[in-house]
């Protein structure tokens, strides 16, 4: 990946952390730390892979995209905001009752989501569908998908790989976001589900293990899953929880948490400072 594209998509990731962060302190309430640690995957799928159109967010022909764990929906919205399906003063109407921008997403009144999710375990299911829906009709859009590693504990996650490995879903590309921290604490103290790579291998699929933070790294998973013939593929992801604002960083405290005023501008000084110095660097030279 070259310099210039890995710069504009760290600049796009930069902003995406700060609308997310903004969505959640505005509402007081949310999710930020899942969300915080999917934002880079995001603006590179967003940037340079998914066929999307946010003039025509319904077009039957458009990729899929299915964000499995749905309470990271403040990273989903900003993401599309970024990408001009809705204007960005939306997101801080994040959780109002009269915005379209609830909790979890909503495919009926969110311009460019695709699937409403929210249970968890429920959105790999639906992307395999979408996927197999693709080949039944002949059309070549490709579903990607984001799960998190505490949904794991989901037996229909493990149904769905079964399902999309015996229908040879070549089309279909997961990302599990492997921050190693849910909603009551370490992955492996609440239900293990490493080694996550041999479980996904044992079902049949073409598995990666990536820094899910190096945009050099994202690139070269995704090009190895569009080039993978006969079998679904899975990009276990490791990653930092809250990644980009010091004090939520690999904490589990910050799964489902708002930040106060302080905390707010303290997170927001953070992250513009590290998208000035995205803005400053020779990456693109």
């Amino acid at each position: 990946m070259n310099g210039m594209k890995k710069k504009a998509a760290a600049r796009l990731a930069a902003n995406v952390r700060m609308d997310i962060l903004t969505e959640v302190y505005s509402a007081n309430s949310g999710h930020p730390g899942g969300s915080l640690s999917i934002a880079d995957v995001l603006a590179y799928l967003y940037k340079y892979v998914l066929r999307v159109d946010p003039n025509h967010p319904d077009d039957p022909d458009r990729d899929r995209f299915v964000l499995s764990k749905g309470h990271t929906a403040p990273a989903l919205y900003a993401i599309l905001a970024e990408c001009g399906f809705f204007s960005k003063a939306e997101l801080k109407g994040f959780r109002n009752i009269n915005s379209f921008l609830q909790g979890h997403p909503d495919m009926k009144h969110t311009p460019g989501c695709d699937m409403t999710s929210g249970s968890l375990g429920l959105g790999l299911s639906a992307a395999a569908g979408m996927a197999l829906g693709a080949k039944h009709q002949g059309k070549d859009f490709r579903v990607y998908a984001v799960c998190g590693d505490g949904e794991l504990d989901e037996g229909q996650i493990w149904e769905a790989a079964m399902f999309s490995a015996h229908y040879k879903l070549d089309n279909l590309c997961v990302f599990v976001d492997w921050n190693g921290l849910q909603i009551d604490g370490r992955i492996v103290d609440v239900m293990n589900s490493t080694p996550i790579d041999e479980k996904f291998k044992a079902f049949g699929w073409n598995v990666q293990v990536i820094d899910g933070h190096d945009f050099d790294q994202i690139d070269d998973a995704v090009n190895n899953a569009l080039e993978t013939k006969g079998k679904p593929s899975v990009i276990i992801m490791k990653t930092v929880k809250g990644k980009g604002v010091s004090f939520m960083e690999n904490q589990v405290s910050w799964h489902g948490a708002a930040p106060n005023e302080e905390q707010y501008n303290q997170g927001m000084s953070e992250l513009r400072e590290a998208l000035d110095k995205v803005l400053d660097s020779t990456l693109d030279r």
